[in-house]
């Protein structure tokens, strides 16, 4: 198809790189430096999509990020992009896109059919039509379901990569349009390290379509001038095609920047984005302004475009959208587009809701026989075209606010609209500041800054040019000022003489009482929002902006909002009889352009999702057929498996070697945190259920760790090493929790304490050498510690060597048999694991894992943090009154005594014994007094840990009961679904050497 609508000259194109591309299985060309939209306008294509409800015909309506009707799929397969604004996807050869949301085709969208039953289906219809019969709704939702949505999500995985960088800054500024161009300019020479970032390909910004001159040259050589004398300085770095999307605390900012997009598919190499995270000590947000459409009826069909669009597709982009415009306007800015329209060939007529207007674009539009229409608006656009394409439209007279007859009925191929402009406050709103409305602008503008930064330029409402040069470089020095540099002499620019009279508010054309009873007029284009529908959510009792948001999905879509929500809020105000600044804005979330999930989550994903820790002797695990379990973001050992041998004839073996010979776990991934200082016993007082000062130097005492409901948080065995040195032991799981758990409470509520903690999980390794032959084993191999009960009792540590490597040994047991806990460095662990292997072989030694760890400690009754508690229970639940002590305060105390904590009715823990002993009770099957049909049945509790016993050669379990203590005996009923009804016995938690005479042994 040829160009037809494309200028012979003009424009940031380059002619001489023609470029091939297809939509909607049609192949069409433009040129580099052209985007989706402006190659489809060049080749007369308005008509590319379908709106998401009721499938009206959609055309390009802007130029940039805040596209609500021009969204398609890009590409297919791994390489497919829903939702993608076609304003926003610069061009590239063999680019493939297609409109969404339409079946069959565009054209013949079978749901188009919605369109005649549109008054039936206003704003939250589903709530009210599909409630009844209520059994349907499912259906219902269904289908509705499948009706919604937009483009389609990929099913391929995703090709490309994705990176993460973190920079600093002393001034960041946000927007190379000329407001950014001056401030990063001015920020550059008084020394500061500056970071400058801009959305889009080129720098510039509103000066990329404008006609303006800057010291007597054109706008876009001012803006080479610029980038050029900010290349030159090595203190600035300049981010193109880099959007900010988010403002956090502390002056962080998220930008995106998009590094490969712009090129071909088979010419995509390394990263395509990467998120940069910026602290910076200043923030300049230049980051300009979107333009507001006015809202009349059939103001959604295609070759209806803001008047800025125009212009940019004019002079950026080189295409005459139409050859017979008419331009619909409230404000001077409106003329830029009926001027360059005429300037390139095109009948123009303006429509000027205002009485009269001496600004310089008016008196330039008069002067070239532009007929201008004063106290005019239009009321309603037709069309009579299978595309919907405008044709005409109805003029009526506007006096002092009043709505009179219609004088005049024109025709056009293109309508431009520009009902004022709304400053890009998102960022300064996300940074924690409030939006305040300006009548005389007829906008919100940033209001007083909560973070360190400043809105200059159109950010700010400073619309004109002038004001936005002088405003970038006034705030550029003060933020030097701020930094302690020294201030720049501001640069004055010669720029033409400029007049703007004030805009005329306008924000719904049409009689109020006929609001809903004839064509539509949409204030979200996307999500088919009309102005009827905000009447009727203010009919129906909202007044809350942020209700009627969601209940008419105002600002849903993919452009959040940017071009119809200020005339949404102002609707609503009239609607409530109440002012716009009462009204009030929605919330600005980040983020403020999509942002794919592929850049967010950069290269942690699959192996490098969470990192994966293994111990120094995971090789030998390998080595030796272990199966592996994930802890945490540990791989531990779940068994061994020796042949053919499956996990439970593994378990067994393992289990049965550690009560009758001798086993060998690796425990190094518990977690172990130092503690030191004079305040050490103090701290640990605080922390731990039981006292700690008195503990003595050399021994080890189990701790029991609440958090601040008085609900069991952690748990481990802990050693004194000095007057004021401690050794903590945390589950697994719970190294990092509990670290970071003391940390907070040493710094933010402690912080007088003088204390020092740090993580030594991964310095030192630790080997649990359990069983009767443990002390045989530990005998052979450290010659220079006593081993004999009398000098190393039970719940004691002894410092030593082994081949010359020192160790730190206790004699703790999680198994309940004599053992030895084996600490040594961890760069020497695999050495003296094979030592003590070696020395092992004369006794049988046999390595076990996590599982038969697990079958041990059930035998004992010994509880794992997590799996037998689950964040609701309490030490007397677990039977442990006697680690709580009396004369001490620590976290959770107080809370113990609160009458829910302490009263009756609560699950205790307890043993359970199937009454078929080979029956294994399921792990979370519901502990019942009896049998019942009763749905929901009244639960006791619930199975925490349940395994087959090889020593005892029967099933046990342990559970949490209601009032399990006083049930001791007593016969109660498990049920899950795979097993239905089985009758066990509640009983005490240890299954075995209830005296605890091995682990005693001498």
């Amino acid at each position: 198809m040829s160009q037809s609508f494309r200028l012979k000259e003009g424009g940031r194109i380059d002619r001489h790189l023609k470029i091939r591309f297809q939509f909607n299985g049609k192949s069409y060309y433009g040129y580099e430096g052209d985007t989706l939209a402006s190659a489809l306008l060049a080749n007369g294509v308005h008509f590319v999509a379908r709106s998401w409800k009721y499938h009206r015909p959609r055309g390009i309506m802007t130029a940039g990020v805040e596209e609500p009707n021009a969204i398609v799929q890009l590409e297919t397969g791994a390489y497919t992009v829903p939702n993608a604004k076609a304003t926003e996807i610069p061009l590239y050869d063999d680019l493939q896109a297609a409109s969404v949301n339409v079946s069959p085709s565009l054209a013949q969208d079978k749901m188009a059919v919605v369109q005649k039953f549109s008054r039936f289906l206003p704003a939250g219809f589903y709530y009210k039509t599909f409630m009844w019969p209520k059994k349907y709704w499912p259906r219902f939702e269904e289908k509705i379901r499948d009706a919604a949505g937009l483009g389609v999500a990929p099913k391929a995985r995703d090709a490309d990569r994705y990176d993460k960088q973190f920079m600093h800054a002393d001034i960041l500024v946000v927007g190379a349009g000329p407001a950014g161009l001056a401030a990063a300019l001015a920020a550059g020479k008084g020394g500061a390290r500056v970071i400058l970032l801009d959305e889009q390909a080129q720098a510039g910004g509103s000066l990329l379509s404008g006609d303006e001159n800057i010291d007597g040259m054109k706008a876009a050589q001012w803006v080479d001038g610029i980038m050029q004398d900010l290349a030159d300085m090595p203190n600035v770095k300049v981010f193109l095609r880099t959007t900010a999307f988010g403002y956090q605390d502390h002056n962080l900012l998220t930008a995106c920047q998009r590094l490969t997009d712009h090129l071909p598919l088979a010419e995509r190499k390394g990263t395509r984005e990467r998120i940069l995270k910026i602290r910076a000590r200043q923030v300049i947000l230049a980051t300009g302004a979107h333009e507001r459409p006015l809202v009349f009826a059939n103001n959604d069909l295609p070759g209806i475009m803001l008047s800025g669009a125009i212009v940019s597709y004019v002079n950026r982009y080189a295409i005459l959208p139409g050859k017979s415009a008419l331009i619909f306007t409230n404000n001077d800015e409106g003329y830029r587009a009926a001027i360059a329209l005429k300037q390139h060939g095109a009948a123009v007529t303006v429509i000027d809701a205002r009485p009269v207007s001496g600004g310089t674009l008016p008196q330039r539009a008069h002067a070239m026989g532009i007929s201008i229409l004063f106290e005019s608006v239009v009321l309603e656009a037709f069309s009579e075209q299978f595309d919907h394409h405008i044709e005409k439209v109805s003029v009526a007279a506007y006096r002092k606010g009043h709505l009179g007859e219609v004088v005049a009925t024109l025709c056009c191929d293109l309508l431009g609209v520009s009902g004022g402009w709304n400053p890009v406050v998102h960022l300064f709103a996300q940074s924690g500041g409030k939006a305040t409305w300006s009548d005389e602008k007829a906008c919100f503008v940033p209001g007083d800054a909560v973070q360190k930064q400043v809105s200059v330029g159109a950010a700010n409402g400073d619309f004109l040019l002038a004001e936005a040069l002088a405003g970038g470089q006034q705030a550029a020095n003060d933020c030097l000022a701020k930094l302690g540099l020294p201030a720049v002499q501001p640069v004055a620019w010669a720029l033409d003489e400029y007049r703007e009279n004030a805009i005329l508010p306008l924000w719904l054309i049409g009689e109020r009482a006929q609001i809903g009873q004839g064509e539509k007029q949409f204030v979200d284009f996307q999500n088919d929002v009309s102005a009827a529908d905000i009447y009727l959510a203010a009919r129906e009792g909202y007044q809350s902006v942020e209700h009627v948001k969601r209940y008419t999905a105002l600002g849903f879509g993919t452009d959040q909002g940017k071009l119809g929500n200020i005339n949404g809020m102002a609707i609503l105000a009239e609607a409530l009889q109440q002012t716009i600044a009462q009204t009030g804005t929605t919330t600005f979330r980040p983020n403020y352009t999509p942002v794919t999930f592929g850049a967010m989550a950069g290269r942690e994903l699959g192996d490098f999702f969470e990192p994966v820790r293994t111990t120094c002797i995971h090789a030998w695990h390998e080595a030796h057929g272990a199966v592996f379990e994930d802890v945490g973001n540990w791989k531990r050992p779940l068994y061994y498996a020796l042949g053919d041998e499956d996990m439970h004839a593994a378990v067994r073996r393992e289990c049965l070697a550690v009560r009758h010979g001798v086993g060998i776990l690796d425990a190094s991934t518990l977690g172990k945190i130092d503690v030191q200082g004079p305040d050490a016993a103090e701290f640990l007082n605080r922390m731990y259920t039981n006292a700690w000062n008195k503990l003595g130097i050399g021994k080890c005492r189990y701790g029991l760790m609440l958090d601040e409901n008085g609900m069991v948080f952690d748990d481990g065995v802990n050693i004194r090493l000095g007057e004021n040195h401690y050794l903590l032991s945390t589950t697994t799981g719970g190294a990092s929790r509990v670290m970071q758990w003391m940390e907070k409470w040493l710094q933010t509520e402690w912080p007088e304490l003088k204390v020092h903690l740090a993580s030594l999980t991964d310095h030192y390794s630790t080997f649990a050498v359990a069983g009767p032959n443990a002390r045989k084993v530990l005998q052979k191999v450290c010659c220079d510690i006593d081993f004999a009960a009398g000098q190393f009792p039970f719940m004691s540590f002894r410092e030593g060597s082994i081949m010359n490597v020192p160790v730190r040994i206790m004699r703790i047991s999680f198994s309940g048999e004599l053992c030895y806990e084996v600490n040594v460095p961890s760069n020497y662990g695999r050495a003296v694991w094979d030592t003590l292997i070696q020395a092992g072989q004369e006794f049988e030694i046999t390595p076990y894992g996590t599982e038969a760890m697990h079958v041990l400690r059930a035998e004992k009754g010994f509880i794992i943090v997590g799996q037998d508690t689950d964040g609701s229970m309490t030490p007397a639940d677990l039977g442990m009154d006697g680690l709580v002590a009396k004369t001490k305060d620590f976290i959770g105390k107080r809370s113990l005594s609160r009458s829910h904590t302490a009263g009756s009715g609560r699950k205790q823990f307890v043993g359970l014994k199937a009454e078929d002993p080979q029956q294994v009770l399921p792990e979370g099957a519901q502990v019942l007094l009896e049998e019942t049909e009763q749905r929901p049945a009244p639960m006791l509790g619930h199975v925490t840990s349940s395994y087959y016993s090889p020593v005892l050669d029967r099933s046990i379990a342990l559970g949490v009961v209601r009032d399990g203590f006083s049930l001791m005996g007593s016969t109660v009923v498990v049920w899950s679904a795979q097993t239905g009804f089985i009758k066990a016995q509640v009983c005490s938690p240890v299954f075995f050497d209830e005296e605890g005479s091995r682990q005693h042994a001498a």
